[in-house]
């Protein structure tokens, strides 16, 4: 059984990076605001709120509260990392979900493929962690 799914990430991860380009690409006067972003991204409003807060904290967008307010990116595109931006809504790179789908696949209790995903795994988060938001726009 082929699972489609297992490299996917989680919909908050996939929201967060779509935020944070954006922003990026439109980062002029008048700065996006959360409602524009809502409705440009079709990300439901509250939600949204809850992710961007997740990024404010980790100090990777800023906003300025206000007539005029909005939203923008605190770093250089380069100094921001995929892996930074999943880290602040808290996607882990080293999920320990099963290829197989099995309940339990840890170092105590293997699956078939469990070596062999390792290093491909690593990889992944290697790329997620060289990969800028300037290497993506």
């Amino acid at each position: 059984i082929y699972k489609r799914d297992f490299l996917k990430l989680n919909t908050t991860s996939q929201y967060a990076i779509k935020i944070v380009a954006y922003i990026a690409q439109h980062d002029q006067t008048p700065k996006p605001n959360a409602k524009m972003i809502s409705q440009d991204l079709d990300i439901p409003y509250k939600y949204l709120t809850r992710i961007m807060a997740q990024l404010v904290d980790a100090k990777i967008i800023y906003s300025i509260r206000g007539r005029e307010g909005g939203y923008g990116v605190l770093k250089a595109l380069d100094e921001i990392a995929i892996k930074d931006i999943l880290d602040a809504v808290h996607e882990s790179l080293h999920q320990q979900k099963c290829l197989l789908g099995n309940k339990a696949c840890n170092e105590r209790q293997k699956c078939i493929l469990h070596d062999k995903w390792t290093k491909p795994k690593e990889g992944i988060a290697r790329m997620f962690e060289s990969t800028t938001l300037n290497d993506i726009l």
